[in-house]
């Protein structure tokens, strides 16, 4: 009987995939890219190339599945049929990492946005709290940071400014990997850290802020378009914890859109050029992110709907960790007591907790 229950037990529809369109439009773009004249249109070959490897990836990681699910499916009946429970735990346990892939696999059919298969820009920023506030901001670098190592994800500090004495003042990371911007884009907001400060010599309790913003990586510029007489540039020497100069040459750059306002810095060990090159992404993520924004609140405007700001007084997520343990989601109403999980990067179930929520929205 339990074999019966095992060999019935697979998910048995791949939901809203669509793996033969995915296949059928793999098909097409290669032939597309091995047609001559692919390169006539530099621009619109790279997005083709681009497509053509998210989709690739994600066809075979279904194939992979269907057929591992086959495999665990033919091996469970073979036991039945021979009743043979030497394999039951064997076969429970390939059971339970084929579900495990499936969820993961079925989640991203709900990632739709525009953006949400691109990769993510995290830039993290101290709030309210002094010195405690830029240890916090640091401490959420560090998560995010760990969730992008366990998924195997690429990740970069492109940007980070040391604190006074103790964390960060900003950072913005870099990371590189399928739907990053679309798992990470409900990170945007404030995030509240309660606890006994380690910094205070009678620990008392403090609370503390960061900002996190958000951004798809987007290079390809679309419908926005930057002139370069916009575009203020300033070149400086990256600075270490301190504030001491660790290069001699200038190679860390600032950008200054002077119609937004908006502000990029890029300081790492790269050439001057390359940090140009990052900043300008970035510059360009930020701008096609406000340009969306705008749109969204006048659509909200002509429904009479109201939009809130991201970055209000209201924090999204608060984390205490005295007098007590819990993190919890104010949006979605997750919560958990495992504070030094979610701390080292264990943060998948709440961001698909608060995509649950919001589906459909």
């Amino acid at each position: 009987m339990r074999h019966r229950l095992l060999a019935t037990a697979l998910p048995r529809s791949w939901g809203g995939f669509d793996l033969p369109a995915k296949a059928a439009r793999v098909a097409v773009l290669d032939k597309e890219s091995s047609a001559q004249g692919f390169w006539d249109d530099n621009r619109t070959a790279q997005k083709k190339l681009i497509e053509v490897a998210r989709l690739r990836d994600e066809v075979d990681s279904w194939r992979a599945l269907e057929s591992g699910a086959a495999s665990v499916k033919e091996l469970a009946e073979l036991a039945m049929a021979e009743g043979d429970d030497s394999m039951q735990e064997s076969l429970e346990a390939e059971l339970d990492d084929t579900r495990a892939k499936f969820k993961a696999l079925e989640f991203t059919t709900r990632l739709s946005g525009e953006f949400d298969e691109k990769n993510a820009l995290i830039a993290l920023k101290q709030g309210a709290g002094g010195v405690d506030s830029q240890d916090w901001t640091e401490m959420l670098m560090r998560m995010y940071m760990r969730w992008a190592e366990k998924r195997g994800f690429g990740l970069e500090i492109v940007d980070l400014t040391p604190g006074d004495g103790a964390g960060i003042k900003s950072a913005t990371l870099e990371i590189t990997g399928p739907y990053a911007y679309g798992f990470l884009r409900s990170e945007r907001g404030t995030h509240r850290l309660v606890r006994q400060s380690p910094f205070d010599a009678d620990h008392q309790r403090h609370t503390s802020f960061a900002l996190v913003e958000v951004l798809p990586e987007i290079e390809d510029a679309g419908e926005v378009v930057l002139n370069p007489d916009d575009i203020e540039m300033e070149a400086f020497r990256a600075s270490g914890h301190g504030g001491q100069n660790v290069q001699k040459n200038s190679t860390a750059v600032r950008l200054t859109h002077i119609p937004t306002g908006l502000v990029v810095s890029v300081q790492n060990e790269r050439s001057q050029n390359q940090n140009k090159q990052i900043a300008m992404t970035i510059l360009l993520s930020r701008i096609t992110d406000l340009e969306a924004r705008k749109r969204l609140e006048e659509t909200a405007k002509l429904r009479g709907e109201h939009v809130s700001p991201d970055f209000g007084g209201k924090h999204i997520r608060s984390y205490v960790v005295h007098p007590y343990h819990m993190v919890k989601d104010h949006r979605s109403g997750y919560e958990t007591a495992d504070t030094g999980g979610v701390l080292d990067g264990d943060i998948q179930d709440m961001l698909e907790a608060y995509l649950t929520s919001t589906a459909g929205s």
